[in-house]
């Protein structure tokens, strides 16, 4: 191992982001542990990384202690579309507080630093258009997203109180939307649901009039921050926003989509989901100044980059869509 070479753990390692994540670091030269449970990861996502030397691949589930030394954490671990973290609302909490603790723990124990994958639901459904980092949200503790708002918030609390009592090295990261290729074909989520659903041309639902707004980070630019933000120094933490601040209406969305897949789908409407945000967009200003970071794949750049990927995906016979978010 060379002196810039780092031991990196990913949790989540085989999922959608921490996938991408893996990869990047490998390419940095570090040698990278995937921990997934796959739940919602898939072997396949890392399949091509298998043949790599510095890589390794291990199921586990982090609300169980794991011994292994590392210099850092990544901890993605957890369900994050709807459909999947309401699968199962007790295993959702249990892996955003227990996980957090063990992988606390085991930063602790190995004086790793850690970087804490949150998101950008700890604001709830807001009332500050857009969101800054210094705003604490409107969530429900006792709705159906309650599971994944209140179980980040959480997280983000044992995070600091480490860092407070231990001093911790911690980096926190709040996500906002983001697609891209390996994101689960049955999520839930809009992107991936619009996109299997304009490929098979059916009819594409939108939740309410389709007004509600969402902004959309390609998965190559989150990569890009969280690495960024793991590589700052000490005194830095966060939470800081990652995501897109462009902002379009899901309808806008469901129209682009349509268009670069060439479909014949229609638009349908159905009712809006309990406590689903009618807006979502990140003030990214600590990103920009702190990490030098700023998008840089636009949406329909980003959507030619995926469109593929599922097209292949229902070629080989994945053609259920789910609720989307």
């Amino acid at each position: 191992m060379s002196l810039t070479s780092k031991r990196i753990l990913v949790t989540g390692g085989a999922g959608f982001v921490g996938s991408h994540l893996c990869e990047r670091l490998l390419a940095s030269g570090h040698d990278v542990l995937a921990v997934d449970n796959y739940y919602t990861g898939r072997r396949m996502n890392v399949a091509h990384l298998l043949e790599n030397p510095r890589f390794e691949l291990l199921r586990h589930d982090i609300t169980f202690p794991l011994y292994v030394e590392v210099d850092e954490i990544y901890n993605l671990a957890c369900p994050a579309s709807p459909i999947h973290y309401q699968r199962d609302p007790v295993q959702t909490t249990k892996v955003s507080v227990i996980g957090a603790i063990n992988m606390l723990g085991l930063a602790k124990r190995t004086k790793a630093r850690i970087l804490q994958a949150s998101t950008s639901e700890v604001y709830g459904d807001p009332t500050i258009h857009p969101q800054p980092e210094t705003y604490r949200g409107n969530v429900n503790p006792i709705g159906p997203r309650a599971c994944y708002d209140e179980g980040k918030r959480c997280a983000e609390t044992l995070f600091f109180d480490y860092r407070r009592q231990h001093d911790l090295p911690i980096k926190i990261v709040r996500i906002f939307n983001t697609y891209g290729p390996r994101m689960h074909p049955n999520d839930g989520r809009v992107v991936s649901n619009f996109i299997m659903q304009a490929l098979q041309h059916q009819p594409i639902t939108l939740y309410g009039d389709g007004s509600q707004t969402r902004s959309f980070c390609y998965v190559d630019d989150l990569v890009d921050g969280l690495i960024r933000l793991m590589n700052t120094p000490h005194e830095v933490t966060g939470p800081i926003n990652i995501g897109n601040p462009a902002e379009f209406t899901i309808r806008q969305l469901a129209e682009k989509i349509i268009h670069l897949t060439g479909s014949s789908a229609e638009l349908v409407t159905a009712p809006l989901p309990e406590d689903d945000p009618l807006q979502r967009q990140p003030v990214i200003d600590q990103a920009r100044d702190i990490l030098g970071w700023a998008p840089t794949v636009s949406l329909d750049d980003g959507l030619k980059r995926t469109i593929p990927y599922f097209r292949a995906l229902v070629a080989e016979g994945h053609t259920e869509a789910r609720a989307a978010e």
